[in-house]
């Protein structure tokens, strides 16, 4: 895996950029965005560009506030699905689970 050399990513700039400089904005965020998936594994790398193509879709496809809400709906069914991080975490998921040992731990006493 590549370490990160991604420069440090400023709101306030990049709102004032998209607003003044929209094709810029639009280059440093596609730039931003690949140069963080180049530092994942290769194993990870196509999944990644798979699911930025579904949010460049939902993007084009909606208004600005039409696409934060189905892509907020898209990452809270990938948590809440039965394949998502709550199925993981109750072993519902498609990882195995593991079974472990509970420590007990006493009930903080009251004065």
């Amino acid at each position: 895996m590549k370490s990160a050399n991604l420069p440090r990513l400023d709101f306030d700039y990049l709102t004032k950029l998209a607003q003044s400089n929209p094709s810029e904005f639009e280059r440093l965020r596609l730039h931003a965005i690949e140069s963080y998936i180049a530092t994942l594994p290769a194993a990870r790398q196509q999944r990644m560009r798979r699911l930025q193509w579904r949010i460049d879709q939902e993007r084009r496809n909606h208004s600005p506030m039409g696409a934060c809400l189905k892509l907020s709906k898209m990452m809270w069914d990938h948590v809440t699905s039965p394949g998502g991080l709550i199925g993981f975490i109750q072993g519902t998921g498609q990882e195995t689970r593991r079974e472990g040992k509970v420590i007990p731990f006493p009930a903080p006493q009251r004065s």
